[in-house]
């Protein structure tokens, strides 16, 4: 009925050097936490800060240069802003990604995306895909 989707897995072509395993359980756990803490009558940018402050705390808080994700609707970007200018208040129903990405340059970056839809128990997952390191 032309609604859009939107979801990002990052894949390692070879083996991942320790670093990267490393910025992956970063975004990862980033994500998670996000997932469990996205609640009705929080602002976007409460949402985004739960993501923030993990990837800040390990140390990359020049390398997440985007927002935590976007709603999506008939539009593949739209409101509700999840970011930190997002000051619009979530409600149940809402249709929006949680994406936490760290990018270091010449290393290389890790996206890992959902799309979900706010209901009474938080965040209901509606893209499935492993969330498990992939490699080939």
């Amino acid at each position: 009925k032309g609604y859009c989707s939107d979801m990002t897995r990052t894949v390692f072509l070879g083996a991942p050097t320790q670093q990267m395993k490393e910025i992956y359980g970063i975004v990862l756990q980033a994500q998670t936490e996000a997932l469990q803490k996205a609640a009705e009558n929080m602002t976007g940018k409460q949402l985004d800060r739960v993501s923030r402050e993990i990837i800040y705390g390990a140390g990359f808080e020049k390398c997440f240069g985007h927002g935590l994700g976007h709603g999506v609707g008939i539009e593949i970007h739209e409101n509700p802003r999840i970011s930190p200018k997002g000051e619009e208040v979530l409600e149940k129903g809402m249709v929006f990604t949680v994406e936490p990405g760290i990018y270091v340059e010449n290393v290389g970056g890790v996206r890992i995306e959902d799309m979900v839809v706010l209901g009474d128990d938080g965040a209901g997952i509606l893209t499935r895909s492993t969330k498990e390191m992939v490699v080939l």
